[in-house]
């Protein structure tokens, strides 16, 4: 199968200008405009097809959307050896939030020692995105059966001037709020957070659903 061929004939023009506004930073003629569900749809079949790797080997690509399928290709597969090693060679070529995001393999939820190991490494990378990852698998992985003190410890610990490795951090902080209160609470009421991140955090954590309007009241007080 001819990948990009096909990207082609599910494009969707109107999508691709929506995306565009988006993304920023990202050159306009680099995006295609398939729907996601499509690429899933697509992901899908080449996993079944097993001629993925093909795929994902060809770095770097030149569409957004190859990129969105690449991270979609890798969500759905279930070995963890297998999803760990492709990770790594993809995040150096990650170069936005959206494919950022939509990386979230099941497969890691099988070895979180593993997991964890490869975290600590991201997460002083130079690189924004690899940074953004590391963090959001800690949210994603680590909030809940998994938590310990440390999880915050370690998220607290990224410094950066990027906003887009930033605004992880605080949604990280939103969702500790959210799921381990206690233990998050002293990193706001204590200011251990750079300055931005610590009001994007009460920002988000106020929409948040999952906290208590006394909670919310009492997070106000602290911006």
């Amino acid at each position: 199968m001819n990948i990009t061929q096909k990207l082609f004939e599910l494009q969707d023009i109107p999508y691709r200008d929506f995306q565009l506004k988006l993304i920023p930073g990202q050159q306009a003629d680099s995006f295609i405009g398939v729907r996601t569900p499509a690429l899933r749809s697509l992901a899908k079949e080449l996993i079944n097809g097993g001629n993925w790797q093909d795929f994902t080997h060809s770095l770097p690509h030149r569409y957004f959307d190859e990129n969105q399928l690449h991270a979609m290709i890798l969500s759905q597969l279930g070995v963890f050896n297998i999803v760990a090693e492709e990770v790594e060679n993809f995040l150096p070529y990650v170069d936005n939030w959206a494919t950022c995001d939509q990386l979230r393999p099941k497969a890691f939820r099988k070895d979180k020692p593993a997991l964890m190991a490869m975290i600590r490494r991201w997460i002083v990378s130079d690189r924004t995105y690899t940074v953004r990852f590391a963090t959001g698998m800690l949210m994603c992985h680590f909030l809940d059966d998994d938590f310990s003190p440390e999880i915050l410890e370690l998220a607290a610990s990224v410094r950066s001037q990027e906003y887009y490795i930033n605004m992880m951090t605080a949604w990280f902080f939103a969702t500790a709020l959210a799921k381990q209160y206690t233990a998050a609470l002293p990193y706001i009421t204590e200011r251990r957070l750079d300055p931005w991140v610590h009001a994007k955090t009460i920002q988000k954590a106020r929409e948040s659903y999952r906290i208590s309007d006394e909670q919310k009241s009492f997070l106000l007080t602290l911006k």
